[in-house]
């Protein structure tokens, strides 16, 4: 591996730290460590803190707001955080990140440790939303961080190791944690600030800088403070108005650059898409099963499957995506889930719930990987973590309001209409990709020196490599991506 990628139009693609390929193998290898560690964590704490919640006798309502509030935290801070990552502050923001969400839920463990298990809700509430508060600048830091550690021909295999680390957590992580409940409260949140901790130490050790050529500031820079009248006369109320607009133009350009470009609009409607569609179809199996009978047990035993079934799907992405067309496989993807969808309005037993979802995790991997690897191959690094913020945006506010939406229907329609609004959303996905898939997936985004605040709309080639980087997740869970 190279210190750049062949370029594109004049203008290059992508850049590579410059280190020696076996140091950037061994950062490629350090961030899968990362983030398995981080995942595995919130897995671990993510399944108990409601129960940690409804234990200590706070209401349902309480839990949703806890939930609500710190996605909603994370949603709006991404996007913020992106500019200082994308202008060269990646690793510093990572890895503080990453400590002080340890501290946060070490704080949790202490408290859970020293109050006879009845922490106060205003600490448990700040703790969460710091820690949130801490991942959402992690989140945002980390995306671009595969395209400064891998050349393009390498993009799948990192894409799925970091696929295959998420759903392995997704696997251990929830049975892990309601182990360590059971021995006792605090022992979830002591093992998610060990891994916030691990990710820390992973982050630091990595030798890449994590910088992207073309990453000083340029034209979107905030104008510096200039001497003048007083703090509060004219003339500095328009240099606070030019450095709040400058600062406006640096955060919208990633929104600028996914509206300007097809290949990142395709990304932006198929993960979106998907990603309401199966916190949907998630919540109607909760329904659907409480509803019956059914305890928490057999919705820890759909994850399980669901987790090996998408951890066997990511390890098989990378032959597959060298195989097989990359439009061919998307498209493929897309109208394979319509008869899944479809088929869990009929059901109604664990086992049932488990193979299909099981099925839609086996086969989601293989479009995740190509969509994520053709977007980071083909984003301006300068521009990666933006880009990447606004895809991760809107897929997790889908995945936000979906909960909401089929309980409204299953509340007025029926445990078996959401399943089939869902198929027919997957339908109309599967029509947009199947007729966009071939055109889009053959080009690529702006790869030309792109001023920050004036985002050009024509796109231009890019090699034939299988988009931003945003997992598409199994279920809705409190886990972190990279």
């Amino acid at each position: 591996m190279g210190s750049s990628v062949p370029e594109t139009g004049g203008s290059r693609v992508q850049a590579v730290s410059p280190v020696r390929s076996k140091d950037i193998e061994r950062d490629v290898r350090l961030f899968w460590c990362a983030n398995a560690a981080d995942s595995l964590g919130s897995q671990a704490s993510g399944v108990v803190l409601p129960l940690l919640l409804l234990g200590l006798g706070y209401s349902p309502a309480v839990v949703g707001l806890v939930a609500g509030v710190s996605t909603a935290t994370g949603l709006v801070l991404g996007p913020l955080v992106a500019v200082p990552a994308d202008r060269g502050a990646r690793k510093p923001v990572m890895f503080w990140s990453a400590v002080v969400s340890a501290l946060a839920m070490g704080s949790v463990a202490v408290a859970l440790a020293v109050a006879e298990g009845r922490p106060s809700l205003v600490h448990l509430l700040a703790a969460v939303l710091v820690e949130r508060t801490a991942t959402a600048c992690y989140e945002a830091a980390a995306r671009g961080t595969v395209a400064l550690i891998s050349a393009p021909e390498n993009l799948p295999r990192v894409v799925a190791g970091l696929e295959a680390g998420d759903r392995g957590a997704l696997v251990a992580g929830p049975a892990l944690g309601g182990m360590l409940y059971q021995a006792s409260r605090a022992l979830p949140f002591v093992l998610d600030a060990v891994s916030y901790a691990v990710t820390a130490v992973c982050v630091r050790a990595m030798r890449s800088n994590l910088k992207a050529d073309g990453a000083a500031p340029r034209s979107g820079r905030p104008p510096a403070p200039r001497s003048g009248p007083r703090s509060g006369g004219p003339s500095a109320r328009r240099s606070v108005r030019g450095t709040w607009s400058a600062l406006a133009a640096e955060a919208s350009a990633g929104f600028r650059l996914v509206r300007a470009t097809p290949l990142l609009r395709l990304v932006l409607v198929w993960t979106t898409a998907v990603n309401g569609v199966l916190a949907a179809l998630y919540y109607d199996a909760v329904f659907t099963l409480q509803e019956s009978g059914h305890g928490g047990t057999p919705m820890g035993l759909v994850l399980a499957l669901s987790g090996a079934a998408g951890l066997a799907g990511s390890l098989a992405a990378p032959r597959l995506v060298r195989r097989l067309s990359p439009t061919w496989a998307v498209v493929a993807v897309s109208w394979l889930m319509i008869p899944l969808a479809a088929a869990l309005a009929t059901a109604g037993e664990p086992w049932t719930y488990g193979a299909l979802f099981g099925g839609f995790c086996l086969i989601m991997p293989l479009a995740t990987v190509i969509l994520q690897a053709r977007a980071i191959h083909g984003t301006p690094p300068e521009l990666q973590a933006r880009a990447g913020s606004v895809l991760a945006t809107a897929a997790g506010g889908a995945a936000a309001m979906a909960p909401a939406l089929a309980g409204l229907l299953t509340a007025h329609a029926g445990a078996a209409v959401p399943a089939l609004v869902c198929a027919g959303v997957l339908a109309l996905l599967a029509l947009h990709t199947t007729f966009g898939a071939k055109r889009v997936l053959a080009r690529g985004v702006p790869t030309s020196d792109v001023p920050t605040g004036d985002v050009p709309t024509g796109d231009v080639s890019v090699s034939d490599v299988p988009v931003g980087d945003v997992p598409v997740s199994d279920v809705p869970t409190r886990g972190r991506g990279a």
